[in-house]
């Protein structure tokens, strides 16, 4: 959530940059010792043009999250599915979304609740495809001394949010939840200025920051704080990242949707068995000019992702009916949707 906020910020200055050079490129295998240096160029650059450019929009710059992705255009998993696999970095919040939904990206990394939106109140032709956490990773943080713990702790206190209506739902939903007076939470939106509004004292705390991200990051600072996650409380289990594609791949180009799921699979089972390798790949692919990395803020970030991305009864990328039609429901029931649509409509459980 918070980083569809900052990305809003830079959608005056940031172009859709295309990632150069984000996986190595393999060398051509030359097994006929007859073959010229310039013959083995020009037979790796058929097997190039062979493969399927597929462009995919992230959700942000690269971070812990990312991981997997890397690794698996480092590896090979992709170009062993056919796959030429571009990372292109968001300009302003919509972008994996509208990119994908007018084909000019085919894959993109979106959030679960404004995938659900889009379909219902502007049918945007776009499916999910699979879950990449699955739990939430919002948190309604604060600085320890403010000692709030639970939603029963917020009332009387000011909270800082980036003025989206589904943080102003989850902290209505929250409150109502223990019998509390919404009405007596303020809610004050301060953009993308999350961390620093806590931290100065403006508000009391924020929603919208990650547990992944935002809690280590202040902790490398110095700060102490508390966190507690945004589902219960009446608010059901929501998955933070899905992937999704448009409705065009999914009826012509089946195959290159279920190559790229089964690459990522690839690279986020080497991220489990090898989180220090996969890690040091993402730094190597780091944004640095615009979002650099700290080893021990992401070193923390893929401790608390790993579980949460896969958990014995949710594979990675898994999605349930379940899971979507709550989100639905409860979508609907706080007017984040104008209308009820049919899990079949948002999410595909590609390969079942």
């Amino acid at each position: 959530m918070k980083k569809r906020i900052l990305a809003a910020a830079l959608a005056a200055t940031l172009s859709v940059t295309m990632l150069s050079g984000c996986g190595k490129t393999e060398s051509a295998s030359n097994t006929n010792p007859s073959e010229t240096a310039e013959e083995a160029v020009e037979e790796e650059a058929v097997e190039e043009d062979a493969l399927r450019e597929v462009n995919v929009v992230l959700d942000w710059y690269p971070n812990a999250i990312h991981a997997f992705l890397y690794t698996a255009i480092e590896r090979g998993y992709f170009k062993e599915e056919g796959l030429d696999v571009q990372i292109r970095f968001p300009s302003n919040a919509s972008d994996a979304l509208s990119l994908v939904a007018a084909g000019k990206a085919e894959i993109g990394m979106y959030y679960q609740h404004d995938v659900i939106q889009a379909i219902a109140n502007q049918k945007t032709p776009v499916k999910a495809i699979g879950a990449i956490v699955q739990s939430p990773l919002c948190v309604i943080l604060s600085l320890k001394d403010k000692n709030i713990t639970g939603p029963e702790d917020l009332a009387g206190k000011t909270i800082g949010y980036g003025g989206t209506a589904l943080s102003e739902a989850f902290i209505k939903c929250m409150i109502e939840n223990v019998g509390a007076d919404s009405s007596d939470v303020n809610m004050v939106d301060v953009g993308f200025d999350l961390m620093s509004s806590m931290t100065t004292g403006n508000v009391d705390a924020t929603i919208g920051c990650l547990v992944n991200h935002e809690v280590p990051q202040m902790e490398e600072e110095g700060f102490d704080v508390n966190y507690f996650m945004v589902n219960g409380y009446g608010i059901p289990n929501y998955y933070e990242e899905v992937f999704l594609t448009n409705n065009d791949i999914l009826e012509n180009e089946p195959e290159v949707a279920e190559g790229f799921i089964r690459a990522c699979k690839k690279g986020f089972a080497d991220f489990q068995a090898d989180p220090d390798g996969c890690l040091a790949i993402l730094m190597e692919n780091q944004n640095e000019e615009n979002f650099p990395l700290t080893q021990s803020v992401e070193e923390q970030s893929c401790a608390t992702l790993l579980p949460l991305m896969a958990t014995d009864d949710a594979a990675f990328l898994s999605m349930t009916d379940d899971c979507w039609q709550q989100n639905i429901d409860w979508m609907l029931a706080n007017g984040l949707i104008d209308q009820s649509v049919e899990v079949s409509d948002v999410m595909v459980n590609l390969g079942e």
